[in-house]
């Protein structure tokens, strides 16, 4: 008897695959939260209520993370490729960057609008730099806003400082002078860069398939001028055999009668 040879399970891919969603729900209730924290600035019951959810939702990413290190079949490997999640989920000193667990909604919306094509990387793309531009905006104001030599102090300048670090433009009117807030730009350049190399690849792919477009139509004009000259011409050919059938008759009947008229004279 043969053995039945059994794959072995992906317990880390099956708890991510499980987990993305309701993840997303946390993240999401975190999101709202956490606003709420930075723009409001609550007091009494409500801001007791507001740490509870906080210290909630970072408590299941605490657990979703130590989950994945103990399913993870190389667990030192794992370990070593995320450290930062490490680094959100123990460090207080960088609790604002605990809001990097909110991009765990932009893997749900690159699977939500589906495959490539230019218009879903485009709301892709629009929909990934809302969030991140938002997410850096309220980091950044949370660090700054207690320093009295930052000049981010509303969340119309820190927006506006996400906005210029993002697209790498740094006037330098408005700049980070905190520890957390320097790293919070730093991530955000990147994610800048990142960013223009997307754009310029959607750019480029639209281009491509433009010119990609008007080929094919130059293809199927050429075709069908090919296919009109075909008919005409076998149109033509079967004038001329018409007329051809028609004289030859003729010319039959007159060497006939022509015939006639020599045997008759002899």
């Amino acid at each position: 008897m043969k053995k039945i040879v059994e794959e072995p399970v992906d317990k880390l891919g099956l708890w991510e695959k499980r987990t993305e969603w309701p993840l997303a729900v946390v993240a999401v209730i975190f999101l709202i939260s956490y606003s709420f924290q930075v723009l409001a600035r609550p007091e009494g019951v409500a801001e007791f209520v507001l740490l509870v959810v906080v210290a909630a939702a970072w408590l299941a990413f605490v657990v979703d993370y130590v989950c994945r290190l103990l399913l993870a079949p190389r667990r030192f490997r794992w370990f070593y490729m995320h450290l930062l999640d490490l680094a959100i989920v123990a460090l207080p000193i960088f609790r604002p960057l605990r809001l990097l667990r909110v991009l765990i909604l932009v893997g749900v919306l690159q699977k939500m609008v589906g495959g490539f094509t230019r218009g879903r990387v485009i709301i892709y793309t629009v929909a990934s730099t809302a969030l991140l531009l938002y997410v850096a905006s309220l980091a950044i104001l949370e660090v700054e806003r207690p320093h009295p030599d930052s000049g981010i102090k509303t969340f119309g300048e820190a927006v506006w400082w996400s906005m210029t670090t993002v697209t790498t433009v740094g006037y330098g009117d408005y700049a980070p002078v905190s520890g957390t807030g320097r790293v919070v730009a730093a991530l955000l350049m990147l994610a800048g860069i990142s960013l223009i190399g997307v754009v310029t690849a959607t750019l480029a792919s639209w281009i491509g398939q433009r010119v990609a477009e008007e080929h094919a139509a130059n293809q199927v004009a050429t075709a069908a001028h090919l296919d009109l000259l075909r008919s005409e011409v076998e149109e033509l050919k079967g004038m001329l055999a018409a007329a051809i059938s028609v004289q030859l008759p003729d010319s039959d009947q007159s060497d006939k009668d022509q015939a006639d008229d020599n045997t008759s004279e002899r």
